[in-house]
């Protein structure tokens, strides 16, 4: 016979605990001569029980019943079904920590983070010691915290040869400057990188240039290439994040940005530039549209994760209108274009393959290039030219 404070030091719990379960009917206490209650050793047993059927997943009262009565079938294969349900949401749950932790692949997760809460993502990595420019790049290219450093090292020695970083050609930036419907005297260029269209906006215009672009060096190799033309003079560059451009309202007739306001969302590109634009400034701008509205699976596959704010050129136009602006124009950019980018790209590929088998950003490459190459005219580059209304 055990007192209740032996007994519940033999099952581990405490008094209070069983006075709740004598309670209950789960066991039944003696009340002695001298007032303490005794149990026992058949109440030992069914605490035992209960206990290995609440490790079950079982609440007390389901315990109860199934030492009472015949054990409920139905009840135990709705209790496995939720156990199985915890237990994958568990596995889940340390999947992520170990990835947060640099054990396995982050990928799918910073995709994740992107769709749902991109502003939010952004602001994370940056808390987590990233600068705003590499968090940028991890969103876009890497996709990958714990791996950004080299898969970044590969990326960009693939790209250190080569003058294109995506779909473009003069061409069609004259195209798109013949449709501005003035002669601009100030223009902002956003997102300028190393300066190809920057030249060609220089020596078909007499305006003067402000190229933006949020990589230091990228800048400097522009104004090295301005030198060398002789041109320097109408060009000045500010190294500053697209996001956050620091002049005042009112202040350009025209901007200009080819394949660079996805970075931040062409949706949030329309509302936060157009203030700097004269009024009946000019905006022109270029990105990746849907030219079907039923993509084979694996290209929708491929964008969808690459780019998912990826919709098709009327949504786009839809979007200027309702952000304020007036559509003048709006064109595909050329074969040419395409192929300015991925014929250089393929070769580049070609060339370092061999040294990189192991490279997650050489694969990376070699799959868009292989998307672009059965593109069937299911997407486009398009360009924009837009009016401030």
């Amino acid at each position: 016979m055990y007192r209740i404070s032996e007994l519940a030091e033999r099952v581990g719990v405490s008094r209070t605990t069983l006075l709740y379960y004598e309670k209950l009917g789960l066991i039944k206490g003696k009340r002695l001569s001298n007032g303490y209650r005794s149990y026992s050793e058949l109440d030992v047993q069914r605490l035992l029980l209960i206990q290995q059927l609440q490790g079950g997943g079982l609440t007390l009262k389901e315990c109860q019943a199934c030492i009472e009565a015949k054990v409920d079938r139905q009840l135990l294969l709705e209790r496995l079904e939720q156990l199985d349900v915890e237990i994958a949401q568990k596995q889940k749950s340390r999947q992520l920590l170990a990835a947060l932790l640099g054990e396995s692949q982050l990928t799918e997760w910073h995709e994740l983070l992107d769709e749902i809460a991109p502003d939010a993502h952004l602001d994370w990595l940056i808390k987590q010691g990233f600068s705003e420019k590499c968090a940028l790049r991890l969103k876009w290219l890497s996709k990958d915290m714990n791996q950004h450093t080299s898969y970044m090292a590969d990326f960009n020695k693939v790209f250190a040869q080569l003058d294109r970083w995506g779909p473009g050609s003069e061409e069609d930036t004259l195209q798109a400057l013949a449709k501005v419907p003035h002669k601009p005297q100030e223009i902002l260029e956003v997102g300028c990188g190393p300066g190809i269209a920057t030249m060609v906006l220089t020596n078909h215009s007499s305006a003067n240039i402000t190229a933006v672009d949020n990589d230091e060096q990228s800048l400097t190799h522009l104004m090295a290439l301005a030198t060398e033309q002789g041109i320097a003079d109408r060009i000045s560059t500010v190294c500053v994040s697209m996001m956050d451009i620091p002049f005042e309202a009112k202040t350009f007739d025209l901007i200009w940005s080819e394949g660079s306001a996805y970075i931040m969302g062409v949706a949030n590109a329309l509302k936060q530039w157009r203030p700097l634009l004269v009024n009946d400034g000019i905006l022109v701008l270029s990105d990746l549209v849907w030219s079907t509205k039923n993509p084979s699976e694996d290209t929708f596959d491929f964008w969808r994760k690459e780019y998912p704010d990826m919709v098709t050129a009327q949504h786009r136009i839809e979007q200027a209108e309702a952000a304020g602006f007036e559509v003048i124009d709006s064109f595909a950019l050329s074969e040419q274009a395409w192929a300015s980018y991925y014929q250089p790209l393929q070769t580049r590929i070609n060339e370092l393959k061999s040294g990189m088998r192991d490279s997650r950003a050489l694969t990376d490459l070699e799959r868009e290039y292989d998307i672009y190459r059965r593109r069937l005219d299911e997407f486009d580059y398009q360009m924009f030219i837009l009016k401030k209304a």
